[in-house]
């Protein structure tokens, strides 16, 4: 009898969140806009593709949900949720909400594969079990790769190719961010100001670079740091699977860990946690406690990217730092969730224009999305190298020793596009980019 009542009272449950889609379908006009702006459609030119052909599919979402369950969750894969149609609707369609609702839906009434279980309930809630598989991971990674582009300092991993294709990659960190650092909590200087700073999983495995290059800023600019030690993931990969119960509990432990020490800003250089942390944690904060969502909102208000940090809070005088040696040439890309979702694009570009010793130079189409989408890569990879070779054909155009972004994850598919045509260009941060001008001044 109670397992009865446990299966109608989802069935309800089910059936409640369904209508909830359906009226935030209603918006969409079928103008058809979203196909020239997106980029998946961009590539395979079907309808089934782009944001119109995705909402004609939910109106009847039960009815595919019973008919053909792993074919819908296929097609909604197929999206790497850059905005780029949401950005360009004139009716305002939220489509990258209905799309996490429907992810949600199909992982509750599928259920999750046993890889993402581990990973999303067993992995990423723990950063000390996680930091321990990468450290693994990092020690054995020689005897599994292969050089790719020697230039770049890219490899290939044969044995991942069933999963990410010929995929380039950049090596696993000696050691984690988190690790070298530990905790870290100083006092606000001469400015005044204390952030909580939140590398985010790549900078904090791969690109350690990058937060390091983030510390280095703000000790020159007097700004005080609070940063836990074991800081959990965001939240967007589960979230994104549609796995809502592990995304709620990560939210919930970073919430934990960050009420250990009061701050102005919640500062990243990482544009996906960015996004997530002010836009997905905000968005979803109904299903919190009362206590919870206050916090949450208080996060959202503070939350900022580190280009807008610099710019817009700190009022930094780059050409102060100039360094006036040889002249490389930079472009930018602009990352999805950060121009798209966050309207932060001038602030990285200004300063950009304002370092001494680089010439900027845009590239076309600088804000059309690079296909990392991060799972998208090794699920949809033939897809994410296509929309990735156009994003590099872009950058080459014009010629570039570097390719700024502010996004890693970005980062990441830029190197590997880049690698796979055997191009020598370096991929690097805005802010790596900046603190390399305050190392030759100091």
């Amino acid at each position: 009898m109670k397992q009865k009542n446990k299966k109608n009272a989802s069935l309800a449950k089910l059936t409640q969140q369904l209508l909830a889609i359906d009226d935030s379908l209603t918006g969409c006009m079928r103008c058809g806009l979203c196909q020239a702006v997106c980029p998946v459609y961009g590539v395979t030119l079907k309808e089934a593709d782009v944001s119109r052909g995705k909402i004609a599919l939910l109106e009847n979402m039960a009815y595919e949900m019973l008919k053909d369950a792993d074919g819908l969750s296929e097609r909604l894969d197929r999206c790497l949720l850059c905005g780029s149609c949401q950005t360009n609707c004139p009716s305002g369609v939220n489509t990258i909400e209905i799309f996490l609702h429907a992810r949600q839906l199909l992982a509750e009434y599928k259920g999750l594969s046993g890889v993402k279980k581990i990973i999303f309930r067993f992995i990423l809630p723990h950063p000390k079990l996680m930091s321990f598989f990468v450290a693994v991971a990092g020690r054995l990674q020689r005897f599994f790769r292969r050089k790719a582009n020697k230039n770049m300092g890219m490899f290939e991993f044969p044995l991942l190719r069933p999963f990410a294709g010929k995929r380039h990659f950049q090596p696993l960190a000696a050691k984690t961010f988190s690790a070298k650092y530990g905790k870290i909590n100083t006092s606000a200087a001469k400015s005044g100001i204390k952030i909580a700073f939140f590398p985010g999983c790549v900078p904090d495995k791969l690109f350690v670079r990058v937060a390091e290059a983030s510390l280095k800023v703000f000790e020159k600019h007097d700004v005080g740091v609070f940063m836990p030690d074991t800081m959990v993931c965001c939240g967007i990969p589960n979230l994104v699977s549609g796995d809502y119960t592990s995304f709620k509990r990560l939210v919930k432990i970073n919430l934990d860990l960050l009420s250990q020490a009061e701050f102005d800003y919640l500062v990243s250089p990482c544009a996906t946690c960015v996004s997530s942390i002010k836009e997905n944690w905000f968005r979803f904060r109904k299903d919190f406690t009362d206590g919870e969502r206050l916090q949450i909102e208080k996060i959202h208000d503070k939350t900022v990217d580190i280009t807008e940090f610099l710019v817009d809070v700190l009022n930094v005088d780059f050409t102060q730092s100039a360094n006036a040696g040889c002249t490389r040439r930079v472009t930018y890309h602009d990352s999805c969730h950060l121009k798209k979702t966050l309207g932060i694009f001038a602030q990285p570009r200004k300063i950009l224009k304002n370092l001494s010793g680089l010439e900027f130079v845009e590239m076309p189409e600088a804000d059309r999305c690079c296909g990392s989408g991060g799972s998208f890569t090794l699920t949809q990879h033939a897809l994410a190298n296509k929309i990735g070779q156009r994003k590099r054909n872009n950058a080459v155009s014009v010629k570039p020793d570097i390719v700024a972004a502010a996004c890693p994850a970005c980062m990441l598919q830029l190197m590997d596009m880049l690698s796979q045509n055997g191009d020598n260009v370096e991929v690097k941060h805005v802010v790596e980019l900046y603190a390399e001008q305050l190392t030759v001044n100091s």
